[in-house]
């Protein structure tokens, strides 16, 4: 599966092997680069992505081969996170998925943007409280 991003790139997915079970993914991706769109000067992100497939899974190299893509363009923060974000939902069109951006200090001043998106009709499971480890469990 394939989904065409801009007229030189092509987002690959996989078919999701358990699509009956909600489950998360997180991707840590350290090595994310852009250029100042006022300066020209380089700004450097740890990217994380979690997200919740549905029918189809994000593949690993061409996810890599995207965020690289970023290196010469210059772009805000804001607008950075919340493009890839589209890109990717538009690909893998997951139950949910959420990216944080955060961006190595500028000026004095560090960067984090959140962007999520979620399918429609798509509500998040209830959550499972349990005990710390070594506390009593009687």
């Amino acid at each position: 599966m394939n989904s065409k991003i801009s007229d030189h790139f092509v987002l690959e997915t996989f078919q999701n092997p358990e699509p009956a079970r909600p489950y998360t993914i997180r991707m840590r991706l350290p090595e994310f680069t852009c250029l100042c769109p006022r300066t020209g000067q380089p700004d450097f992100a740890v990217l994380h992505l979690e997200y919740i497939p549905d029918k189809l899974c994000i593949e690993l190299k061409s996810l890599k081969n995207y965020i690289w893509s970023f290196r010469d363009k210059g772009v805000f923060h804001e607008a950075v996170t919340n493009r890839i974000l589209d890109d990717l939902a538009a690909a893998a069109s997951p139950r949910f998925m959420r990216l944080t951006a955060d961006f190595n200090v500028r000026g004095g001043i560090y960067t984090s943007v959140v962007a999520e998106y979620r399918q429609t009709d798509w509500q998040p499971a209830a959550p499972v409280h349990l005990p710390a480890r070594g506390a009593d469990c009687t």
